[in-house]
């Protein structure tokens, strides 16, 4: 049986069957990483701005960094983990809790 060399890889080919064509590499880049879940990524949709409520009123009740946290984490799985600022979801997410804290009083 002869052998015909070929630098991808080795390849037998026999003289009774037809050689199979020769399989090119594609040379398109790969993501280097996947999304995490199955579902498809909602395009990101900014909220609106809300009128801010006095400093004041708003400073009496401090929401501890658990619950900053978790608001803030919950902004970015609402927009599907990607894009944002982590700095600016703590401080949405600290406001909103106490405009919470002060619309329940």
């Amino acid at each position: 049986m002869a052998r015909k060399r070929n630098p991808e890889n080795d390849l037998v080919v026999s003289s009774a069957a037809a050689a199979a064509p020769a399989r090119r590499k594609t040379t398109a880049a790969r993501p280097t990483h996947s999304p995490t879940t199955a579902e498809p990524v909602s395009p990101v949709v900014s909220e609106p701005k809300k009128e801010t409520p006095n400093p004041e009123t708003v400073a009496a009740y401090n929401p501890s960094q658990e619950e900053i946290a978790l608001q803030a984490f919950l902004y970015w799985e609402a927009r599907g983990y990607q894009g944002g600022s982590p700095e600016e979801d703590w401080l949405h997410a600290e406001e909103e809790l106490r405009t919470r804290a002060l619309a329940a009083k």
